[in-house]
């Protein structure tokens, strides 16, 4: 009885590898192709204690530090102290990241690191090549995996709190896949794209984190939302993330004047945390009375961002904008969520043989406000920890068959309305549970969520109708978890509540929680 595990993305992979080569069977199920995920498309690298210069309490001081006060300490230690292994692993499998002219592994510094720590590869497509690599690698074992592409997890069944059987929709033919598991593995991604603005691809739903959650696993966190500063801005053009290593290696941000104006807000200023950056340029925009501002590449100088950065210069190239030349227009857009299923430092949630790592879950390791590159990291160190458990889990676990029932479900009457109203929710979302938040607007939110749940909450054979249903409970969700937060921290300010003196306690939610609204 092969374990499953649900995502291809580092965290999936690296869990995925990890059965394999303990000599288990995996089944790994992904939304859409096995490269369409958030790992593929990172840009800046991934953070790790490799200098001699570098000290793991450097490391962990960093990351409880931009986690303003609510990381949870093992976790964090977890995190760093195995991170350098995970990452010399990788490297053996033929990951290539790029190095100095002494041919040494070439370390970069982002915003809140206090030491060059970040490794980085291609210039700016790390998360490219570690999910090349880690594919690579995944190919050694073809016998023992099968991949299901196109495959979106809709329910998980549990019977006395134990994993029995997990629900999938085959998005091309229209079919439920119900299969028998004995441990399950979630590496399906955090929610950032139910945002209307958003540096996340569009399979990024928060499908995992909702199906667990109606399963009954608790999810902690999920007012904390995460807001990448410099998203490009351009008419015609992606919401393409703008890598936080170009501040780190001298861009500036500029207002439509050409003005500086980040010293006005953080002593850090370009370099200050993530939360702290969106929100000056929020309010740096709200105080001039205009969409966007300014990054400014090119104090860095045109050869050195070339062969820095040539994804983004390339890709900025295609919508006529040369970085060499001109300040790139860009605005903050929904980038990660902290927020997720809450599992201990073993990978384990709340529901024996259901397991989560990676952004879907939530550890503690970045409390109210992740550190840049930490999440790859977390990916690795996690996914493994995730598998070690799933493993020892399937021990107890005696199943002998294995049944892939097909089954029909509701017809979708009018995809079209679906798909309008969930635009709706994402500008509802965006504009109420944004940067910056009002206690009134996400009352609303969680009001207008909730009713819309309960309407769509039913078995289509559509991907729009369970994406419908999946974005109105992770915007309750959201809402309802902000709301109960009385103070202003880390990514989550409300301007209603704009003192941090709620900053002790983490929010954890589970069904009963929202018996009287769901």
């Amino acid at each position: 009885m092969p374990i499953i595990v649900v995502g291809s993305g580092v965290a999936g992979l690296r869990a995925a590898i990890e059965i394999l080569e303990n000599g288990e069977k995996v089944f790994l199920f992904t939304k859409d192709k096995l490269d369409m995920c958030n790992t593929d498309k990172a840009q800046g690298g991934v953070a790790v204690v490799l200098r001699k210069e570098d000290t793991v309490e450097s490391h962990i001081e960093d990351t409880l530090s931009a986690g303003a006060g609510l990381c949870r300490k093992e976790a964090v230690e977890v995190l760093v102290k195995e991170g350098p292994k995970r990452i010399k692993e990788l490297i053996e499998w033929g990951a290539q990241f790029d190095k100095n002219e002494n041919g040494e592994l070439d370390f970069t510094k982002e915003a809140a690191h206090s030491r060059n720590r970040i490794l980085h590869a291609l210039g700016d497509a790390t998360g490219h090549e570690i999910e090349r690599s880690l594919l690579a690698k995944l190919k050694q074992y073809n016998n023992n995996i099968k991949i299901f592409e196109n495959r979106m997890l809709v329910n998980i069944l549990v019977k006395d709190n134990k994993i029995s059987t997990v629900e999938f929709l085959n998005t091309k033919n229209r079919k439920y896949e119900t299969i028998n598991a004995k441990a399950v593995i979630l590496a399906s991604g955090g929610y950032a794209a139910i945002y209307k603005n958003s540096t996340n691809p569009p399979v990024t739903m928060g499908d995992g984190i909702a199906s667990a959650f109606l399963a009954g696993a608790t999810v902690e966190d999920m007012e904390f939302v995460q807001f990448h500063p410099t998203a490009l801005k351009r008419y015609g053009a992606p919401q393409f993330l703008l890598s936080e290593s170009m501040r780190g290696e001298g861009a500036v941000l500029i207002n439509d004047k050409g003005e500086r104006f980040m010293e006005n807000y953080h002593r850090l200023k370009e370099l200050a945390p993530r939360d702290v950056v969106a929100r000056s340029i929020v309010f740096e925009m709200k105080k001039r009375s205009i969409e966007k501002v300014y990054l400014d590449a090119r104090p860095m100088g045109a050869e050195f961002v070339k062969n820095r950065f040539p994804t983004i210069y390339n890709e900025c190239l295609k919508y006529g904008l040369d970085i060499t030349k001109e300040a790139i227009p860009v605005a903050p857009a929904a980038h990660y969520t902290m927020g997720g299923i809450k599992t201990d430092i073993y990978a384990k949630t709340n529901i024996d043989g259901l397991f989560a790592a990676g952004e879907v879950a939530c550890n503690g390791v970045h409390g109210a406000n992740r550190l840049a590159s930490n999440s790859i990291l977390e990916g690795l160190v996690y996914g493994k920890r995730a598998a070690d458990s799933a493993l020892e889990y399937s021990k107890t676990i005696n199943i002998d068959t294995l049944n892939i029932d097909e089954s029909n479900c509701e017809e979708c009457s009018n995809i079209d309305s679906m798909k309008n109203k969930i635009e709706e929710i994402k500008e509802k979302i965006w504009s109420s549970l944004g940067v910056v938040r009002t206690i009134a607007e996400m009352k609303n939110v969680l009001e207008c969520a909730s009713g819309t749940f309960l309407k769509y909450n039913k078995k289509y054979c559509c991907q729009e109708g369970i994406t419908l249903r999946n974005t109105a409970l992770l915007s309750a969700l959201i809402a309802y978890s902000a709301l109960e937060r009385k103070g202003s921290i880390g990514a989550h300010y409300c301007i209603d509540t704009p003192h941090a003196y709620d900053n002790v306690r983490h929010i954890s939610v589970n069904r009963d929680d929202l018996g009287d609204i769901l």
